[in-house]
């Protein structure tokens, strides 16, 4: 598989045919012998580097890269050349940002590496959006700092680092997820809004081989088909109206990791059909481009939709479901798993206590309560942000009611102790009773059906059937054992 396109700039034809040799079994390599024939090249296609002669008849090498770096910034440019002028080197350096200065005769297996450093400069510069400088100052910065920033990620994003009870529903959902990241798999997250699927997402990739490359991310949902293709796909300049410039796409820019697709069933059929493409043949096509690149990509989507009932309405391709959904994973919503309620709460807290600067500030117990008798249809989200402004209008330490308790119509009712409200219970008591009514009103809505059940509450059937032994309630109303 190719891992880049270098254009090859040099007015000998022998000089191009050794460098394609070299070049052409790990690379694309495209030959123009003069700077118009190159600069033809760069309107239509997506270049990452430049491989320059210095001495060429009608312009110097140097002058050609000055002006590739004004009007094609994005490739890294290097020069090659048999003569070692100090003029020549500093200027290259100082007016076109050169990256290499490679002196003739060159040695090919030092070449290929110098091409592949390149190559991989572009991409880091790309995922942290800092194309356009000069990259034979920053190169080795650049480096570090991507490599930090994913080091730093791969802690942050452990699956140790989901915050969830013992016995909790994501116990089985994280397992799910230590499973697919150990396996190069198409991932489906389905859940509700702000359960947290990206968090899930990027715990999968940080824990897979991919970790060392980029993870990122397109909402789905919030472009235009045009614009979407352009995001994930790239584009040259001109190829639509508001194409001010070439674009690399996001499914370049994570070649060798992975992109999270989220909102996937809010996309158009018509870009369905490209999207597939580009997962059956592991290539993309730039808008306006007119060649193929190859990438090697994981996919990983999230959708709060039921893709399966939008299958069956036509609104979602079947095939391209099937693509997707290779290993599917529910998220539970968070009032199917109020047992997480209060650690979550005391994680946002802590984040809050930095952010806000209020190293004081800790929860009274009837917010707690309140937090685990209300339905949260926002899930996890509508917690942090109820908790923070929470935090925004006390106006001592203890934050006590939370401005929740007005929305009476989401609030979860208080659990039943032997018909009435046990106050005098401990908090964990009271969570364990939400639970036990949860999974009664599941029962009933599902006739006793185990694994109907342990689907919707993200468990597994021995899991379920080891909360019905604890709260007693192996039997329905009849007296008969749950199938």
């Amino acid at each position: 598989m190719s891992e880049g396109t270098i254009l090859v700039v040099d007015d000998e034809v022998r000089s191009q045919e050794a460098l394609r040799r070299v070049l052409n079994q790990d690379f694309e390599v495209l030959c123009a012998g003069s700077a118009a024939d190159a600069e033809k090249l760069l309107e239509g296609e997506i270049v990452h580097a430049i491989l320059c002669d210095q001495r060429m008849p009608h312009e110097s090498g140097v002058s050609f890269l000055r002006r590739v770096r004004e009007h094609w910034p994005d490739p890294v440019r290097m020069i090659i050349s048999g003569y070692s002028d100090s003029e020549d080197i500093i200027a290259g350096l100082n007016e076109a940002g050169i990256y290499q200065y490679i002196t003739k005769p060159w040695q090919p297996d030092r070449l290929v590496e110098i091409v592949k450093e390149a190559i991989q400069l572009y991409r880091l510069q790309k995922e942290t959006e800092t194309a356009g400088v000069d990259v034979k100052a920053t190169a080795g910065h650049i480096k570090k700092v991507v490599s930090v920033k994913r080091g730093v990620a791969k802690q942050l994003y452990d699956f140790n680092r989901i915050l969830h009870a013992p016995d909790s529903p994501l116990h089985d959902v994280i397992e799910l997820g230590r499973r697919a990241a150990d396996y190069d798999i198409s991932v489906l997250i389905t859940g509700e809004s702000g359960t947290g699927k990206e968090l899930l997402a990027r715990a999968i990739h940080y824990g897979s081989a991919r970790a060392s490359k980029a993870f990122v991310v397109e909402n789905c949902g919030a472009l235009p088909d045009e614009l979407l293709e352009s995001e994930l796909f790239g584009c040259k300049k001109g190829a639509f109206t508001g194409a001010y410039q070439d674009r690399i796409g996001l499914f370049e820019v994570a070649n060798g990791g992975t992109i999270f697709l989220d909102e996937i069933g809010e996309t158009s059929p018509a870009f369905q059909v490209k999207l597939l493409r580009v997962l059956q043949e592991s290539e993309i096509r730039p808008l306006g481009a007119q060649r193929v690149h190859k990438v090697d990509v994981r996919v990983v989507a999230a959708t709060n939709r039921d893709l399966e009932a939008e299958v069956e309405a036509g609104r979602f391709r079947r095939d391209l479901y099937y693509r997707l959904a290779a290993f599917p994973v529910h998220m539970p919503a968070l009032r199917d798993r109020p047992m997480d309620i209060p650690l979550i709460a005391e994680g946002v807290l802590s984040a809050v206590k930095t952010s806000f600067n209020r190293p004081n500030l800790r929860f009274a117990a009837s917010a707690l309560e309140e937090f685990c008798r209300y339905q949260w249809p926002g899930n996890v989200r509508e917690l942090q942000n109820e908790i923070q402004r929470m935090a925004v209008l006390a106006d001592h330490d203890e934050l006590r009611s939370p401005p929740l308790l007005g929305r009476r119509n989401g609030r979860r009712p208080a659990a039943p102790v032997n018909g009435k409200l046990n106050g005098s219970a401990s908090l964990k008591d009271k969570v364990e009773d939400l639970e036990k009514s949860v999974i009664v009103s599941y029962l009933e809505k599902y006739e006793g059906n185990i694994s109907r059940v342990a689907s919707e509450l993200g468990l597994s059937r021995v899991g379920l059937r080891n909360k019905l032994s604890r709260y007693d309630l192996r039997k329905n109303a009849k007296g008969e054992a749950f199938s």
